[in-house]
């Protein structure tokens, strides 16, 4: 087998390494953790806050609640799907089969300036919940690029070995 050959077999390949990454169990932990207060607060504060909203607010107020849960129940898929690949679980490509059932574009939330007409704890949470879906799509993005698009760099000291080989091998000759 040639130098470059083997070196290239050696590689780890990063994107099947991201799910088993402090970063992953960070941003897992993240999203779960935001899932949850989310959910607390729009069946708790949040409810009694949307009851003193005017109409019109009113009817922003469920529309954004909805879309930030739909983007985070989208968000909270795609982190349980890939920690089942760190559990061993499925594999990369079974998770890559899969997520295409999730939609990380999922619920944008509407203008600012209905935005801003909300309760602030409501706010920082879309905020938050977008913040999250950003990391997720670049992780996604990294994970599960198509293997054309993903760069392999290979053993970086291989091409100048193979300088030295062939200078040496002339000298043999």
């Amino acid at each position: 087998m040639s130098d470059r050959a083997q070196g290239e077999t050696a590689l780890v390949q990063f994107s099947e390494r991201l799910t088993n990454s402090a970063a992953f169990g960070t941003l897992f932990r993240e999203g779960m953790d935001l899932v949850e207060e989310t959910a607390a607060y729009l069946d708790g504060a949040g409810r009694s806050e949307a009851k003193a909203l005017d109409r019109s607010v009113s009817l922003t107020y469920a529309t954004e609640s909805m879309r930030l849960t739909t983007r985070l129940m989208q968000l909270a898929s795609w982190l349980l799907l890939h920690r089942a690949v760190k559990e061993g679980e499925m594999t990369l490509t079974q998770a890559n089969r899969e997520k295409t059932k999730v939609k990380l574009s999922a619920a944008d939330p509407g203008s600012d300036e209905m935005i801003e007409k909300l309760p602030q704890l409501l706010q920082d949470l879309i905020a938050r919940s977008m913040a999250l879906q950003a990391k997720v799509r670049r992780l996604d993005a990294s994970i599960h690029a198509p293997a054309a698009e993903r760069a392999t760099i290979g053993n970086p000291l291989v091409p100048q070995l193979n300088r030295l080989k062939a200078a040496f091998e002339q000298y043999e000759q």
